[in-house]
C-alpha cells in the first residue's frame, strides 16, 4: 500500500493512444489518490510543462511516431530521471531487457493486473523521492563548493583523489603549509566532519583531479 504522503505529493504521467485505455488508468490512479495526466503521445508530453514533484511515467512501448523505447533515451540524452513503468501488448525479451537495462521500473505485458501495476508505480514514486532527495542534496553541495575560491576548489579534488598535503603541494607549486591552510577552509566551508564525508561529497559532485597550478 502506497504511503498516503507519496499520494498527495506525487504525479502519475500516462502516456497511451488508446483512448479508452488511457482513460482506464487514469480512473484506476485516481481511485487510490493518485494525480494523474494523460498524454496521447510523448509529443503532447514534451509539449506540456512537466510536474515540479516527484512522478513516474507509465509509458507504452508502441506509440504514433516516437516509441516508449525512444523516448526513454530521449529522456535519459536531456538528463531528465523519472522512473519508468512500460506497458506493450507486443513485448518481447530483447525489448524488455533495453528497458530494464535502461532503468525502467518495469515492463508489463496487456492485459496485466491493476495490482501489478499499482506496485510498480508506488516503486516508480518511492524511487522519484529518493532521487529528489538526492537532487536536493547534490544542490546544497553544488552550492557550497561554488562558494569556495580557485584554489580551494583544487585542493579540494586534489584531498578527495587521495593525495597527501605533501603531494597536493608539490602538484600546485605552494608550501605544505598553506595547502594545510586551504584544506582547513574547505572542510569548513563544505561543512565535512572527515575525510571521509569530503570524499563522499566529490564523489557526489563527481569532481575530477585538476593538474594545472
Amino acid at each position: 500500500m502506497m504511503n498516503e504522503r507519496f499520494n498527495e505529493e506525487s504525479m502519475v504521467l500516462v502516456v497511451e493512444d488508446d483512448t479508452v485505455l488511457r482513460e482506464s488508468l487514469g480512473s484506476l490512479f485516481q481511485s487510490v489518490g493518485l494525480r494523474t495526466q494523460l498524454y496521447e503521445s510523448t509529443t503532447e508530453l514534451i509539449k506540456s510543462q512537466l510536474p515540479d514533484k516527484p512522478s513516474c511515467l507509465v509509458l507504452d512501448v508502441r506509440l504514433p511516431g516516437q516509441s516508449g523505447l525512444e523516448f526513454q533515451d530521449y529522456l535519459a540524452r536531456q538528463n531528465l530521471h523519472i522512473p519508468i513503468i512500460f506497458i506493450t501488448g507486443y513485448g518481447d525479451i530483447p525489448m524488455t531487457v533495453r528497458a530494464m537495462k535502461h532503468g525502467a521500473i518495469e515492463f508489463l505485458t496487456k492485459p496485466f493486473r491493476d495490482q501489478d501495476l499499482l506496485d510498480a508505480v508506488g516503486a516508480g514514486i518511492e524511487r522519484a523521492h529518493a532521487q529528489r532527495s538526492i537532487d536536493s542534496r547534490v544542490s546544497d553541495l553544488r552550492t557550497r563548493f561554488d562558494r569556495l575560491t580557485p584554489r580551494e576548489k583544487q585542493v579540494f579534488e586534489l584531498v578527495a583523489s587521495g593525495l597527501m598535503n605533501k603531494q597536493i603541494a608539490h602538484e600546485l607549486g605552494v608550501s605544505e603549509i598553506t595547502v594545510k591552510v586551504h584544506r582547513g577552509n574547505v572542510t569548513h566551508k563544505m561543512h565535512a566532519k572527515s575525510l571521509a564525508e569530503l570524499v563522499r561529497m566529490a564523489d557526489a559532485l563527481k569532481l575530477r583531479k585538476v593538474n594545472s597550478k
